[in-house]
Parts: C-alpha cells; sequence; structure tokens
C-alpha cells in the first residue's frame, strides 16, 4: 500500500539548512522537528535569557502549526529538552501560558547540549482535522 507523504516548510521561518522539513504530514499525522531559538534571519538567538529564548522556540512551533494547517488543539504530544533543569519552572510557567486549556502528551528531558548552545528545544505530533 502506497503512503502519502507530506513535506510541509513555514513560510515565516528560514527554509531549513539541513536535511530535513519544518514538518511531515504522513497517515494523519503531523511531525514537527525540533524547533530551536532561531530568528527568521536563521540567526541563532542563544545570548539572551532563558525566557525570551523559550517565547522564541514557542513562537517558531507556533510557525510550524499554521503552515500545516493546525493550532495546539491538534497537538497530541510535545518533547521538550532543555540544557539546564533549573529553568523547568520558568519554561513550565511560559508554556502554561502558551498552551492554554489544551493538554496533549509531554516529556522533559534534561540534555547536557543543545545545537548552537541552545537553552531548549522542542519537537511535537500532532494530528490533522
Amino acid at each position: 500500500m502506497s503512503q502519502s507523504i507530506q513535506y510541509i516548510n513555514a513560510p515565516t521561518l528560514l527554509p531549513p539548512r539541513g536535511h530535513y522539513s519544518h514538518c511531515v504530514g504522513a497517515n494523519g499525522f503531523i511531525f514537527i522537528s525540533g524547533q530551536l531559538p532561531v530568528d527568521v534571519s536563521g540567526q541563532a538567538i542563544t545570548d539572551t535569557p532563558f525566557n525570551v529564548q523559550a517565547k522564541l522556540v514557542l513562537k517558531n512551533l507556533d510557525a510550524c502549526l499554521s503552515a500545516a494547517n493546525i493550532t495546539k488543539a491538534n497537538l497530541v504530544q510535545v518533547r521538550v529538552y532543555i540544557a539546564d533543569m533549573n529553568d523547568w519552572q520558568e519554561f513550565n510557567q511560559i508554556y502554561a501560558a502558551w498552551i492554554g486549556d489544551f493538554r496533549p502528551a509531554r516529556a522533559v528531558a534534561g540534555v547536557s547540549e543543545l545545537h548552537f548552545n541552545a537553552a531548549l528545544e522542542i519537537e511535537a505530533t500532532a494530528v490533522l482535522g
């Protein structure tokens, strides 16, 4: 059985520089690649406070959702990678304000290092419709 796979890049974000897409649609799901604190020009914004980086990552995640024509209501799982777990409480407050009443499954992992020396990275899975 042939399966259609759709590669989706957010028009408001810099096209991926590597061998990936911002989002991939397959079998009714949207898989969103890890989003880092990178601005629309592709500049890593990692010399800023944690809250600035977190809000930029969530803004990039919003751009991916929009490009796939879905919203936060479609999210089924969010995976958060944080370089310093001391930032967890601050992130949880920022995330709560961003996610609103939606409650996708979530995993949080403390990691030793992220690309560009970022403070966090977020990837997600959503459903269509």
